[in-house]
């Protein structure tokens, strides 16, 4: 078994899940009293959300590469970034270290592509709806058609995960904006939405949406857990 770098924190509450669906998916698959071989670097959230919202992707790719130069130097043999967002530093991750790097956007695209769908609705954080690191990857790598909120629900989307999701408070009332917002994005001609944030299946399962819901958070732990047993 793959010893698997967890890069963790982002936040802390996703974090959990993905500790809890590594393992659990390793025990599955090998039965018995198996878990998974994970280190786990779980950083403060604080500082980054402020370097987010001062647009200070260059120091953050300078953090995200130390972590993963940690993770290697201690034995990982691949990293898993468990956050979305973040994955816009991918680059910065993977030229800092020379184990491989399990990237969310390919396991989520796989799982639309694998269900037949040409195109999907993503939500996540503003950086993850509106700048192409993501929806470019899934377009441009997986030929997916992506469609995004408009306005005001993409403000919606944002504040909701920053604001409550992100603090483990899980509302109703929000539950409800996020559905309105997959209606429209089906109005639209969206097939299936990604819940394009690791803190938004806290929130939204498949008996919220009218249509397919992609948890990454599950999905990319799955990836996870077949590089893991691969080796």
């Amino acid at each position: 078994m793959r010893t698997l770098g967890l890069i963790g924190g982002m936040t802390w509450h996703s974090t959990v899940d993905y500790y809890r669906l590594i393992n659990a998916g390793v025990q599955e698959r090998l039965g018995g009293s198996h878990s998974a071989d994970l280190l786990l670097l779980s950083i403060d959230f604080k500082p980054v959300e402020d370097m987010q919202g001062r647009g200070d992707w260059a120091g953050m790719g300078k953090l995200m590469g130390e972590w993963a130069r940690r993770l290697e130097a201690a034995g990982a043999e691949g990293l898993v970034i468990c956050t979305n967002t973040m994955h816009r530093l991918a680059d910065d991750v993977l030229a800092a270290v020379r184990i491989p790097l399990i990237h969310i956007a390919d396991a989520t695209a796989g799982a639309v592509t694998k269900k037949g769908l040409a195109t999907v609705g993503l939500l996540g954080t503003r950086y993850t709806m509106e700048l192409d690191f993501y929806r470019g990857r899934l377009e441009k790598a997986h030929g997916l058609k992506v469609l995004i909120p408009e306005e005001p629900g993409r403000t919606a989307i944002n504040d909701i995960i920053y604001r409550e999701l992100s603090h483990g408070i899980i509302r109703e009332e929000s539950r409800q904006v996020y559905a309105a917002v997959i209606r429209e994005l089906e109005r639209r001609g969206a097939q299936g939405v990604i819940l394009g944030c690791t803190e938004i299946p806290l929130l939204i399962k498949a008996a919220d949406s009218p249509i397919p819901v992609f948890d990454t958070t599950a999905l990319h732990a799955a990836a996870a857990v077949e590089f893991a047993l691969a080796g």
